[in-house]
């Protein structure tokens, strides 16, 4: 089915899920009824299994994965599974949705599968990527697409079937401002009339609370704690929820923290006229960007998406090598994509913006270890370090699970504490607040903000006005493959 004769209901009962390896339940006892044409906003802290929920509806769990699971899902009365093609989902990591090569074509998979007649397939495709802002048409390599790009082509694909059943899970993720709103009007534009169903999951919560009629809390492995209208279910838990972490609507919301200067320092990182070119894209990703870096300052990488900022933090870690420029390190004349892996993972430290891209272990304990290893650090003080940061980012009782099985958010805080144990001079953060809760957020910026007074320079590629406010010493815009402004706002 690829066009909707309305909203299918959802209904939950009973419905648990433990993955394999993993002693605590993502999610247990859920039971929510969900009528045809309803649009629901899941909230709770981080780890209350939203996005497991989430998948059950649009049936992508293999039962063949889980250690445990209960109860049932079904949409119109047919298990979730069995409904598929029904449903359109968007996942928290965009590229997961990706299967094509070409932009166009990937959008164009699911109407293919279905079956739709040739003459409607393409002028179907070009409404979707219009609808959400895909600025480069159906040529772009998806090879070659940011984050952002590739969440705004993963939406199209999702919109272009007109499901009867829409699923999102945090569908701004990784979007500048400009990039939430088109996409969230786009969604608000494919319900209208439509009288298609939305589950939402959604940080930003003050932006999504207009598309819904409902909402329901989560708590973690404990069901439905509260489920209502948003102004009521907020009233009513508000102030607990941001206590618990949620991004809450204000009043309940918490305030940005004030701005604590950095000390300043040496010069740590210089790059100088950095040209850099993909394979199969003619236009430069980015061009003739120059970038000096102090120790004990923070420099905050803003600009739209698909402008060069990601390119421009793998540039300066020395994790892809320029077409022309360089990139030197301290006093070192040594290009730093030319250092070898152990003395570079000594002085930088790099998150991706996909977590997933960086981990090589099969517990979250061991990924936290990987950098002390290859830098020659002591045992002891290695595990100690480790012990360390999964207490402060809240992920102890995940130490020996698979980093592949984590939340969304859980997976960006051990990408972030990864790369804090081996206490680089340089850290490189590409969109490090993606997917976290209120709490962590808090608790990963004053980590940050400790490093940076201890003396360690931190560049971040991100979106989040309100952490670059409080942490950035400097702000560097891009745009279209340029450094536009290099601006010190701090002085």
């Amino acid at each position: 089915m690829t066009v909707s004769d309305g909203g299918a209901a959802v209904r939950i009962r009973g419905f648990g899920w433990r993955y394999a390896g993993r002693k605590a339940w993502a999610c247990r006892g859920v039971d929510l009824d969900v009528a045809a044409g309803e649009r629901v906003l899941l909230v709770g802290p981080s780890g209350a299994g939203k996005s497991t929920l989430l998948r059950a509806v649009a049936g992508l769990l293999d039962p063949e994965t889980a250690a445990e699971q209960e109860g049932s899902v079904l949409v119109d009365g047919v298990p979730a599974a069995a409904a598929r093609d029904r449903v359109g989902m968007l996942l928290q990591d965009p590229e997961a949705s990706l299967v094509m090569s070409r932009s166009g074509d990937d959008v164009a998979f699911g109407l293919e599968n279905a079956g739709v007649p040739a003459d409607e397939i393409w002028p179907r495709v070009d409404e979707s990527l219009a609808r959400v802002g895909f600025r480069h048409g159906r040529d772009r390599p998806t090879a070659a697409l940011s984050g952002g790009e590739q969440q705004r082509l993963a939406l199209a694909g999702a919109l272009v079937r007109r499901p009867s059943v829409l699923v999102l899970d945090e569908p701004t993720a990784n979007l500048d401002p400009d990039g939430t709103a088109t996409v969230l009007g786009a969604v608000a534009a494919s319900l209208s009339g439509a009288g298609t169903t939305l589950l939402l999951v959604e940080h930003r919560v003050d932006a999504a609370a207009g598309l819904v009629d409902r909402v329901v809390v989560l708590e973690p492995g404990g069901g439905v704690l509260d489920d209502g209208p948003p102004e009521e279910v907020f009233g009513r838990r508000g102030a607990a929820l941001a206590a618990a972490g949620v991004w809450v609507p204000a009043p309940w919301g918490p305030a940005a923290p004030p701005f604590r200067p950095g000390p300043g320092g040496d010069v740590v990182l210089t790059a100088a006229d950095l040209t850099l070119t993909y394979p199969r894209t003619r236009r430069p990703a980015l061009s003739s960007a120059s970038l000096t870096v102090r120790h004990g300052t923070a420099v905050a990488v803003t600009g739209p998406n698909g402008s060069g900022k990601s390119t421009l933090a793998m540039l300066l870690a020395g994790l892809l090598p320029p077409d022309t420029g360089s990139v030197l390190l301290g006093g070192s004349e040594r290009p730093l994509h030319r250092w070898r892996a152990r003395d570079l993972c000594r002085r930088v430290g790099t998150v991706f913006q996909d977590p997933e891209h960086q981990f090589v272990t099969r517990t979250a304990r061991d990924e936290l270890l990987v950098g002390p290893r290859r830098a020659g650090v002591a045992h002891d003080a290695a595990q100690r370090r480790a012990d360390e940061l999964l207490e402060r980012l809240r992920l102890t009782r995940l130490a020996g699970a698979n980093p592949f099985t984590l939340s969304g958010g859980e997976k960006r805080r051990l990408s972030v504490a990864a790369m804090l144990t081996t206490a680089p001079d340089l850290l490189v953060l590409d969109e490090p607040t993606f997917g976290q809760d209120a709490r962590t957020w808090a608790e990963l910026l004053e980590l940050l903000v400790r490093l940076r007074v201890g003396g360690t320079a931190i560049v971040a590629v991100t979106h989040d006005e309100a952490f670059a406010g409080a942490l950035a010493d400097a702000r560097v815009t891009v745009s279209d493959g340029a450094l536009r402004d290099v601006v010190e706002v701090r002085s």
